[in-house]
């Protein structure tokens, strides 16, 4: 079950950056009062290490290494039910105790990845983290991305 992490480094006025985690994900949002404005879904956090990233007028990318076709989406066949994905169907548990508006609007953004673009695309073959997500403490003068 994903947890919150506290404390999140705030860099934006307009809206709130938030952290979920568990043993296979980490979600990090951008929302404002009642929107979704962006998410970076990492899973697989402790091997191969992949991120499924949306943002709001951009689009999404998949950032991290693709080629062995353990990705979001990639086991989807045309008429498929979304939950047919084993990392989507993961993420649906994992996101039960999730506020009702973000787990929502996440599912509807996971279904709209998944059934248009079930071949992926990374961005980057190597994940890697902003440094405001690694949670470890930084100089305060620098700030935390």
């Amino acid at each position: 079950m994903l947890r919150e992490i506290l404390d999140v480094f705030q860099d934006d006025p307009s809206s709130q950056r938030r952290w979920f985690h568990d043993d296979y994900f980490d979600l990090f949002v951008r929302q404002t009062d009642d929107e979704l404005v962006a998410f970076e879904l990492c899973y697989s956090i402790h091997s191969n290490e992949r991120a499924l990233v949306w943002t709001r007028g951009q689009g999404y990318y998949h950032d991290g290494e693709t080629s062995d076709g353990e990705f979001i989406g990639a086991r989807l066949a045309p008429g498929d039910p979304l939950e047919a994905d084993p990392i989507i169907a993961r993420f649906e548990l994992a996101a039960g105790g999730l506020p009702e508006m973000l787990r929502v609007a996440l599912m509807a953004r996971l279904r709209e990845y998944a059934l248009q673009d079930a071949e992926g695309f990374a961005r980057r073959a190597r994940f890697r983290r902003a440094d405001w997500q690694s949670g470890e403490e930084q100089d305060p003068k620098q700030g935390r991305g």
